[in-house]
């Protein structure tokens, strides 16, 4: 005897049919370029029939250190990933219209291979456009690879390349975490699916460790030498800003840009990351900041009484 799948369950996979329909609408991943040349940034979408974004002039950038250049008509992943995502849609309509919890299994396997041979060709893909370069470029740096990150942030010259789904990768990935949860707790699959996505409205990255020694500030570019010095700007989409020093953060501030989600400031006293509304600041010429602001944080005002100076909140400082 077959099992069957409950009324609330089939309802559940239409959604997620319908949610896998509207990923070939959106972007389904994007690279983002950003470089003191382009405060702005460039932006490269990646859909599941082409790409879209600063398309030309990501072209000629890569003309000068010999990468190649992108065209939609390059790629065969373009002509067929529309048909093996609305594959899966209509998969799964086929799977709630059957009422087979073994042909809802084999669609959750499908699904889950398809996204993992995605971020395999993907990650091909990277490789060689990062490392197959034109010997006779204009630009010609020995040793050196320009692969964008698969996922996160990842430094190339004087580019910053940070990786990240959009709009369509999130419903992707949203839909897949649904199907493999809801394989665990049918009879939950609702809580499942809305605690999934309050989680995806609401996640936010927060600040990033400083690899001292590697990482130089986003504003001076001078390279963090401090420890006891340090303030992250954490941008709504999650892309993290290092400053060595509050004047770089407060000058980054004034010339905008960032869609702030947070501000982080190093504890003096132990360099820990603290919210810059939650921190106690003080001034004084004795902490010699790298910068010159000489302006330390601390998360509590036991360890700031240990030392003169003058004594600020940061929206003081920020106003």
């Amino acid at each position: 005897m077959q099992r069957k799948l409950s009324t609330r369950f089939r309802a559940v996979i239409f959604m997620l049919s319908l949610a896998m329909v509207a990923v070939l609408y959106f972007p389904i991943w994007k690279i983002e370029l950003a470089a003191p040349q382009y405060p702005e940034g460039l932006t490269l979408k990646i859909a599941a029939n082409g790409l879209r974004g600063d398309v030309d002039i990501v072209n000629g950038l890569n003309h000068y250190i010999g990468m190649q250049t992108l065209h939609t008509e390059d790629f065969l992943e373009f002509k067929i990933l529309p048909f093996i995502i609305g594959g899966l849609a209509v998969l799964g309509f086929v799977v709630g219209a059957m009422n087979n919890r073994k042909l809802y299994y084999a669609w959750v396997a499908l699904f889950l291979l398809v996204a993992v041979v995605a971020m395999v060709d993907f990650y091909r893909w990277e490789y060689n456009y990062g490392h197959h370069l034109n010997p006779e470029a204009p630009i010609r740096v020995p040793g050196m690879a320009y692969q964008p990150p698969l996922l996160g942030y990842k430094q190339l010259l004087n580019f910053g390349a940070y990786s990240i789904p959009d709009v369509g990768g999130w419903i992707f990935i949203g839909v897949g975490a649904a199907l493999v949860l809801l394989s665990f707790k049918f009879k939950k699959g609702f809580f499942v699916i809305g605690g999934l996505m309050l989680g995806l409205q609401s996640c936010s990255t927060g600040p990033a460790p400083i690899r001292y020694g590697q990482d130089a500030c986003d504003f001076c570019k001078m390279g963090f030498s401090d420890k006891r010095f340090g303030a992250e700007i954490v941008t709504k989409k999650g892309k993290v800003f290092k400053y060595d020093d509050v004047h770089c953060l407060l000058a980054a501030l004034k010339a905008g840009g960032q869609e702030i989600g947070g501000i982080y400031l190093l504890d003096f006293a132990d360099g820990q990351w603290i919210k810059a509304e939650d921190s106690r600041l003080l001034h004084s010429t004795a902490f010699h900041s790298p910068m010159g602001s000489d302006i330390a944080a601390f998360a509590d005002s036991v360890h700031l009484k240990a030392f003169n100076g003058e004594s600020l909140t940061w929206k003081e400082l920020y106003r």
